[in-house]
């Protein structure tokens, strides 16, 4: 994104815009029914902890191990909750899910729009019609539609979605 930046010196300064282009980031931020789903996790953890902690002194070691490791589970799954999403920078685009990831080349995307379609409500069965952000690679293969304005991270927030969708789409049109 080709922002005037000032430098230290008062003058402006365009090199700071590219200079955060080798990151992977996000153009938005996680949604609140995302950090409240991963907060939750987390102090589910700090029972399993506390849990095996109470196992380990007993003396019950498989008990405390498996709590130990249900733990670990839980974290994990916590911290890539919080990671799903499109994710973007000077190399391409990367749509992170809670089990696979798609890293596509800005050279592979095809197409970068917003598109009115059924979209799942909260990642659930149910469909209702809303907005996608719809990814369509140089072969004509779309991926799937992450971000729509009916997910954890856009529930409620339409403005959010429209912003969110908007820089992503200004960062396809600058570096496709």
């Amino acid at each position: 994104m080709s922002l005037p930046f000032l430098a230290a010196d008062g003058g402006h300064d365009e090199a700071l815009p590219y200079a955060a282009r080798d990151t992977w980031m996000r153009t938005y931020r996680p949604g609140p029914l995302r950090v409240a789903l991963a907060a939750m996790m987390l102090v589910l953890v700090s029972y399993l902890l506390v849990a095996a902690g109470i196992m380990g002194i007993a003396g019950n070691v498989s008990g405390g191990g498996s709590c130990l490791g249900i733990a670990a589970l839980v974290i994990i799954t916590a911290l890539r909750i919080l990671r799903v999403g499109f994710w973007v920078s000077g190399r391409g685009l990367r749509q992170v899910g809670l089990f696979y990831t798609v890293t596509l080349s800005w050279d592979r995307v095809g197409s970068v729009r917003t598109a009115q379609q059924p979209v799942k409500v909260l990642g659930l069965p149910r469909t209702v019609m809303g907005q996608a952000l719809v990814v369509t690679r140089s072969n004509g293969v779309q991926l799937r539609p992450l971000l729509t304005d009916h997910n954890a991270d856009f529930w409620h927030r339409t403005e959010a979605f429209d912003m969110a969708a908007d820089a992503i789409e200004a960062w396809a049109a600058e570096l496709r």
